[in-house]
């Protein structure tokens, strides 16, 4: 599959949806799935405070530290979207790609 596959299927109102794929090496996927885990085990760890009656303070910390890595995980894939599916688009003469990644990075910088 290439990194920027395409994938045609029918919606319930029978038009076309396109969905996109991403390749991602083993080594990318388990990092990323790795630090999935630990941020959801950091949810958890939130909700335990809540239910614990935790300082405010201590909670938001908490939280911070969770959006942080979360941002982290946005970085890896928008540099791997960078690299690889945004060059391949504009190289294939797509440069529709590029307001859909402006679009993507003001979501994130919303954040």
């Amino acid at each position: 599959m290439d990194s920027n596959s395409v994938e045609l299927e029918f919606d319930e109102c029978c038009s076309i949806v396109e969905r996109r794929f991403s390749y991602h090496s083993e080594n990318v996927k388990n990092n990323l799935t790795h630090r999935l885990n630990r941020i959801a085990g950091q949810i958890r760890g939130i909700q335990g405070l809540i239910e614990k009656n935790t300082y405010c303070d201590d909670i938001i910390t908490q939280i911070s530290a969770s959006q942080a890595a979360l941002n982290s995980v946005a970085k890896i894939l928008l540099e791997g979207h960078l690299k690889d599916c945004v060059i391949e688009r504009v190289q294939e003469g797509d440069y529709e790609v590029l307001d859909e990644l402006i679009i993507t990075i003001q979501k994130l910088m919303k954040k």
